[in-house]
């Protein structure tokens, strides 16, 4: 079923005259709009498409069904929709309640003569399972960044700087074919490693660090996100135990995915090698995520998830260790979810590399 379809069909189950669509990814999926600063209004009686003159053209050429309207001609975006929605006698207006602010709803409220619904995770939960050009997409952009980080690992030496590396990272993926929109790119080195979130700074290498990467990009808007861990250097033995952990952990995790896999227990599968350890203190516990033309997409893999895998869903698997003022290993792929198992979309090795 087509993206807009699947929102038809649910405005007509759940009552709703009109949806107004506000979150980009979400304005992108149903709509095939790749720009950025405009919303959509669907209804029963038309689609309208609310930007200003900046970005006419473009959505004349995506777009074409749609009636654009140039909403900052108006004295706010509520009288505007206030206007649609008399004019085609709409009683109701669905929102997304998770991407607007006070301001926006204040607005809104003031200004629109339709029932207000608010809904959270409608598209999105709709965007979980992936069609075959979504995953065509998301594959071309995980084969990108193992591309991109092939050419960065002959880079990789003691006195280049995290910036230095990420910023390399991020041009490689666009010279191998991503978007030019490459987002926040993790890499971090030495005892930064801990850090789960960690920014890249000016630190140099050096002999002996861990470099963790977690990158990625996007192909057509949709997303790749990776994570390898190296050595510059030779490992010490502290530092092969930790990684063999991490091996093992998301090794586990991937044999259980399925499609009707609960979340939890690919979870549980993951903590096997750490649970009697000194180790099991120092891991995360939401060790994946659905991904698409967002980073971070519906579903979560965490403890006690009885939510399941869907055929077609593609998820990341990333469970890793971060010790605190020493370092971290985190081992990150990208897979599709089948009726037997999984597709894995990240071709780099997970052996531990020492450079």
């Amino acid at each position: 079923m087509k993206p807009m379809d699947k929102l038809l069909s649910y405005m007509k189950e759940n009552g709703i005259d009109a949806f107004f669509l506000s979150k980009k990814q979400n304005v992108r999926y149903i709509t095939g709009y790749t720009g950025d600063d405009s919303y959509a209004l669907i209804t029963k009686e038309g689609y309208f498409f609310l930007t200003d003159p900046r970005y006419t053209e473009q959505v004349g050429i995506e777009c074409p069904e749609y009636e654009i309207v140039l909403w900052k001609t108006k004295p706010s975006l509520g009288n505007c929709l206030n206007e649609l929605v008399q004019n085609i006698n709409v009683k109701n207006i669905a929102f997304e309640s998770h991407n607007l602010n006070y301001e926006f709803y204040k607005d809104f409220s003031d200004n629109i003569k339709a029932e207000l619904v608010p809904l959270s995770g409608v598209v999105e939960d709709m965007r979980v399972v992936k069609s075959k050009e979504e995953i065509e997409y998301i594959r071309i952009a995980c084969d990108i960044s193992c591309r991109a980080l092939d050419r960065l690992m002959k880079e990789i030496r003691v006195g280049v700087t995290e910036k230095e590396l990420a910023a390399k990272l991020s041009l490689y993926m666009v010279m191998e074919g991503a978007d030019t929109q490459p987002y926040g790119n993790i890499l971090i080195s030495g005892a930064r490693t801990s850090l789960l979130h960690g920014i890249p700074s000016d630190k140099p290498i050096q002999y002996g660090d861990f470099v963790l990467m977690d990158f990625g990009c996007q192909y057509n808007g949709y997303m790749s996100d990776m994570t390898r861990t190296v050595v510059v250097g030779k490992a010490t033995s502290k530092q092969k135990e930790v990684y063999e952990l991490e091996k093992q952990m998301i090794e586990l995790s991937l044999n259980e995915m399925k499609a009707g896999a609960t979340l939890g227990s690919i979870y549980e599968a993951s903590i096997k090698p750490i649970k009697d350890t000194e180790y099991f203190q120092y891991h995360y516990p939401r060790i994946g995520h659905g991904i698409g033309l967002f980073v971070h997409e519906p579903k979560s893999i965490e403890p006690n998830n009885k939510d399941t895998l869907d055929l077609n869903c593609v998820t990341t698997i990333e469970p890793g260790l971060y010790i605190p003022n020493w370092g971290g290993v985190r081992i990150e792929d990208q897979v599709l979810i089948t009726e037997n198992g999984y597709e894995n979309f990240i071709s780099t090795t997970r052996d531990l590399i020492e450079l």
